[in-house]
C-alpha cells in the first residue's frame, strides 16, 4: 500500500511538473519557442540542446524590407470602396471615422482589445489620397471622407484636406496629381484597370486575383513590364513571420523531400460564401450599374472567350444589363464578374506554398466539386477540390474548400522526415519513419508524431475577431504578422512594401512575375472545374491546354 501511494504521489508531482512546465513556456514570449512532447524536468535541458543541434534555427528571426517613410511623398488614387477598399486605405493610414470611434468604443468595453491603440501607432507611410473612385455614391462619398482623415479622427474629428471624387476610372487614371493607385475594385476589373493604369505611368497596387480571364493575363504581364511601373498583387500573406520562418525551415531540408501539401478554405457563414448585406441607399441612381457591367464590346469579349472555351452555360445572359443589388453587392457568387474559390481564397493557399517553396505554375490542374448549400442563383461553387501536380518537384498540392462548415484544418507540408503544420504559428512533427532522425528517434531523443518544434510569433494572447470571416483570415496569418516583437497589420506592411520599392526602386515581394503564376495556377484550376477535365500548362508556349 506504501509503495501504491508513492507511486501516486509520483505521478501526482510528475503531473505538477508537466503543468509548470507548459505554463511556464506558454507565456515566454520568444521566437521559436520549443515544445517537445518530453515534459519531465530532469530531461528538459537535455532535449533542448538537442533539438537545437537537430534544427539549428534559435538564432533565425524573420525580417522585413526596412522603411523610409519620411521620404519622397506619394500621391494615391483609390479605385473601389467596398469591403476590401476600407481595409486597404486603413492599411495606406486613412480610416473611416466611425471605423475609429467604433475602436475607442470596443476598447473601453475590453481593456485586452488592442486593435485602437495598435491602429493608432501604426506608421505614417508620408502618402496623401488625391483621389477616389467608386461607381456606388455611398461608398464614393464615404472614401472622400476617409481619405481626408489624416489625423486618424473620429466622427467629431479634426480633418484634412479632402480628395477629389471620380465617377469613372479613367478621369483618376488622368489626373496629373496621382502617381499610384490602389484596385479594390471586383474581379472582372482587375485586369483592365491595371493595364490603364500601367499606360498612364500610374504604379498599381492590385487586390487578388491578378486576372479575371485567361487572355487578360499575359496583357497585364506585357503592359506592366514595358511600362515600368512597380506592381504589387494583394497578397498579404508575402508578410506573415509564421510564412518567413516556414520557408527558411524547407530551405534548411528540416522537413526531407515533401512530395504532398494539402491546404484549404473552411468558412460557415453567409458572409463568408459572399452573401453581403445590401446597403441601404443604393438603387439605380445611385449606382452606375453600366459601368460595373462594362460597356458592349467588354461584355461581348467575355461572351466569346467562354463560347470558345465551351462554357456558355455558365454565363448569365438573361440577366446581365439588369440592374440588381444582389448581382452589384454579391458578385462573388457568379462568373460574370467573379473568378470564384479559385481566385478568391484558393489564390492565398496557393501564393503561400509559392512563396515558400516557390513551385511555379502546375504542370496540371484538375477540380471537381459544386454548389451544394448556397441555393441563391450562383454560378460559382461553394464546395471545390482541385489538385494540382508538380512532377519535376516530385509534389502535390491538394486544395479542398466547404463554405458551410468552418473546421480549421491549416496547411501540412507532409516531408519524408517530419511533418509542418502552418497557420500563424508552426507546428514540426518528427516522422516515425524518418531516416534523417531515425538515430536520434532511436535513442529517445525525439519522440516522433509529438509537437518537437513550435513557433509562435511573439503572440501571448488572442487579437480581438469580430467575426468567423475575420476569424478564419487571422487563423491563416493574414490579419496580423509578429516583426521583432512588434505586432503589425499583414495588409500595412504589404503596402509599405510597395511604396517604399516606389521610392528606391526596387521590386516588391508579390511582383508581376509572382501574379502571373498565381493568376494562371488560378485558371487552370477554375477552367478544370468548368470543363470537368484536366488542364495542363505548356511552360515552352506559355500556354494552359487540355492536353
Amino acid at each position: 500500500m506504501a509503495k501504491d501511494k508513492n507511486k501516486d504521489k509520483d505521478k501526482q508531482s510528475a503531473s505538477s511538473g508537466r503543468r509548470a512546465m507548459i505554463k511556464t513556456l506558454a507565456t515566454v514570449p520568444v521566437l521559436g519557442a520549443m515544445a517537445y512532447g518530453v515534459y519531465q524536468k530532469s530531461k528538459y535541458d537535455h532535449i533542448r540542446r538537442n533539438v537545437s543541434d537537430v534544427f539549428k534555427l534559435d538564432n533565425i528571426a524573420p525580417t522585413v524590407m526596412q522603411t523610409q517613410p519620411n521620404g519622397q511623398q506619394i500621391r494615391l488614387g483609390m479605385i473601389g470602396f467596398g469591403i476590401r477598399g476600407k481595409q486597404l486605405m486603413r492599411a495606406a493610414g486613412f480610416a473611416e471615422p466611425s471605423h475609429i470611434d467604433a475602436l475607442k468604443e470596443a476598447c473601453m468595453k475590453n481593456s485586452r482589445d488592442s486593435r485602437y491603440k495598435d491602429y493608432m501607432e501604426q506608421e505614417d507611410l508620408n502618402v496623401v489620397v488625391n483621389g477616389v473612385c467608386d461607381i456606388f455614391d455611398v461608398y464614393g462619398e464615404a472614401a472622400v471622407l476617409t481619405g481626408s482623415n489624416k489625423y486618424r479622427e473620429g466622427v467629431n474629428g479634426k480633418f484634412g484636406p479632402a480628395p477629389k471624387r471620380y465617377r469613372h476610372y479613367k478621369e483618376l487614371l488622368a489626373a496629373d496629381d496621382i502617381d499610384a493607385v490602389i484596385i479594390a475594385a471586383p474581379d472582372h476589373w482587375h485586369g483592365t484597370m491595371t493595364i490603364e493604369a500601367a499606360k498612364a505611368g500610374k504604379h498599381v497596387y492590385c487586390e487578388k486575383p491578378m486576372s479575371w480571364t485567361v487572355p487578360e493575363t499575359y496583357l497585364i504581364r506585357d503592359a506592366v513590364k514595358q511600362s515600368g511601373i512597380v506592381f504589387q498583387l494583394g497578397h498579404q500573406g508575402r508578410q506573415t513571420d509564421s510564412y518567413l520562418k516556414a520557408k527558411e525551415i524547407i530551405d534548411k531540408n528540416i522537413l526531407g523531400s515533401v512530395n504532398l501539401i494539402e491546404v484549404c478554405t473552411n468558412r460557415n457563414a453567409p458572409n463568408g460564401a459572399w452573401v453581403y448585406d445590401i446597403i441601404k441607399g443604393s438603387s439605380p441612381d445611385t449606382i452606375d450599374w453600366k459601368q460595373f457591367e462594362g460597356n458592349e464590346e467588354r461584355i461581348r469579349e467575355y461572351a466569346d472567350y467562354m463560347k470558345a472555351n465551351g462554357l456558355e452555360r455558365y454565363m448569365g445572359p438573361q440577366e446581365r444589363n439588369h440592374f440588381s443589388l444582389e448581382r452589384f453587392f454579391r458578385w462573388r457568387c457568379w462568373w460574370d464578374y467573379s473568378t470564384g474559390l479559385s481566385g478568391d481564397l484558393l489564390t492565398h493557399e496557393f501564393d503561400a506554398v509559392n512563396q515558400i517553396m516557390k513551385v511555379g505554375i502546375p504542370h496540371s490542374a484538375t477540380s471537381s466539386g459544386g454548389v451544394y448549400f448556397f441555393k441563391d442563383g450562383r454560378t460559382v461553387p461553394d464546395v471545390l477540390q482541385t489538385t494540382f501536380e508538380f512532377p519535376d518537384k516530385n509534389l502535390t498540392m491538394l486544395y479542398s474548400a466547404t463554405l458551410a462548415n468552418e473546421r480549421n484544418r491549416g496547411k501540412v507540408f507532409m516531408g519524408h522526415d517530419a511533418s509542418m503544420e502552418l497557420s500563424n504559428t508552426i507546428t514540426v512533427l518528427v516522422d516515425p519513419r524518418s531516416t534523417r532522425y531515425k538515430e536520434k528517434i532511436n535513442q529517445g531523443i525525439i519522440r516522433p508524431n509529438v509537437p518537437f518544434f513550435n513557433y509562435v510569433p511573439g503572440q501571448t494572447e488572442v487579437d480581438a475577431i469580430t467575426s468567423a470571416t475575420e476569424l478564419y483570415f487571422a487563423q491563416r496569418g493574414l490579419v496580423n504578422s509578429y516583426i521583432g516583437g512588434k505586432k503589425y497589420d499583414t495588409t500595412f506592411l504589404h503596402i509599405r512594401e510597395w511604396l517604399e520599392c516606389i521610392r528606391g526602386g526596387l521590386t516588391p515581394s508579390c511582383n508581376i512575375d509572382q501574379g502571373f503564376e498565381e493568376a494562371m495556377a488560378a485558371h487552370m484550376g477554375t477552367r478544370a472545374y468548368l470543363e470537368g477535365r484536366t488542364m495542363y500548362w505548356d511552360k515552352d508556349k506559355e500556354e494552359i491546354t487540355r492536353s
